[in-house]
């Protein structure tokens, strides 16, 4: 029997595959976004799960995750110095994340965002 690559059972097989393919490449490496939160020193300010200086990685996922522009947002923060407020009033220029690569940056972004839980603030 010959194929037909016209048929919509082929092209929902290839929508699949595609999408497939498309998430293995979206795939998020949460022992590589921890050691980069580690070796950038992030952890100083920040935790998972509660507040410290800055705040916990589940509640800045619980506020952006639903933007369309959540991860340019993120990439920006995370990357660009801007200047952050404390709880004592004080402010400094947020620490920019040190990588060799930019898709380490692009990890650690997803991973945030896919952290479950967390409170708007």
């Amino acid at each position: 029997m010959i194929l037909n690559t016209g048929s919509a059972t082929c092209r929902v097989v290839s929508a699949l595959t595609l999408l497939t393919l498309a998430g293995a490449a979206q795939a998020i490496d949460s022992v590589a976004a921890e050691k980069l939160i580690n070796d950038n020193k992030c952890v100083k300010c920040h935790a998972i799960d509660r507040k410290k200086d800055g705040p916990a990685y589940r509640d800045v996922a619980a506020k952006f995750r639903a933007e369309a522009d959540a991860e340019a947002k993120l990439t920006h923060h995370v990357t660009a110095g801007d200047m952050v407020k404390f709880p004592d009033g004080h402010e400094e220029h947020h620490k920019k994340v040190k990588v060799s690569d930019p898709a380490e940056v692009d990890n650690l972004v997803h991973w945030i965002l896919s952290l479950e839980g967390g409170k708007k603030y």
